[in-house]
């Protein structure tokens, strides 16, 4: 049986391959033999093989957001990956949780996590460097349907839908999303080790449709463009 310590690394469409030759039929004939075990309150109940078996290997596919590095830095200085960008994106709507009103908090969470999951096989390409007509949503949602082409029917079409949804960004859930995605990225911005003025000058006018879009997020905005302001005029002053 294939160790799952060594799968993150490979290509998606390997990965199922392997799954289905290897690792289902070990599942199916485990699974078939075993006796239904009392379930306990609130644990949930026992799933089929075959179905944790392609959760399982897109996890595994997942894993390849941690090595997708982005332009930015951690406050260290150490180059931040795609994950760790996702992971602060979706924790920003559980700390503004009482905010955001009628906003579906789930779904919110939902579409922080999934929106960049494309670029496990493509990557990252940073906003500087993005053009109209450039085909990169186009690429990353086939991406993104080649990640999912392990799971379920069912389970692939909801994460397809949600990450359309984002890309549409017409409900007020994909568009909060949005403004978050920009806003974390301004927010690690602003913690990188300095930059030149141009690089602050560019952060001013970043995603500012996205993050106009309701009070809260134009109260981050302000805030975190007065840090900015603040960063650009010592570059200034460090190149005069």
């Amino acid at each position: 049986m294939a160790d799952l310590r060594d799968l993150s690394g490979m290509n998606p469409l390997l990965l199922h391959k392997l799954f289905s030759l290897s690792v289902w039929p070990v599942f199916e004939a485990k699974f078939s033999a075993m006796t239904k075990a009392e379930e306990l309150p609130g644990t949930g109940t026992e799933i089929d093989g075959k179905r944790l078996a392609g959760i399982l290997e897109f996890l595994q596919a997942a894993e390849q957001l941690k090595d997708t590095l982005r332009s930015g830095t951690t406050g260290k200085g150490r180059p931040e990956s795609t994950a760790e960008h996702s992971w602060r994106l979706a924790l920003m709507p559980l700390l503004f949780e009482k905010e955001l009103g009628n906003i579906n908090l789930l779904k919110l969470i939902k579409l922080a996590l999934i929106h960049d999951l494309g670029e496990a096989i493509s990557g990252d390409v940073p906003a500087p460097l993005q053009q109209p007509g450039d085909d990169r949503q186009d690429r990353e949602r086939r991406d993104f349907q080649s990640l999912c082409s392990p799971l379920p029917a069912d389970l692939a079409a909801e994460l397809l839908a949600l990450w359309d949804e984002y890309a549409s960004a017409q409900t007020p859930e994909a568009r909060l999303a949005k403004a978050f995605d920009k806003l974390e990225t301004m927010l690690q911005h602003v913690l990188m080790p300095p930059q030149d003025a141009e690089f602050y000058r560019f952060n001013l006018t970043y995603g500012q449709d996205r993050t106009d879009y309701c009070l809260l997020t134009r109260q981050i905005r302000e805030i975190v463009d007065s840090q900015t302001r603040i960063l650009m005029k010592d570059a200034e002053v460090k190149t005069a």
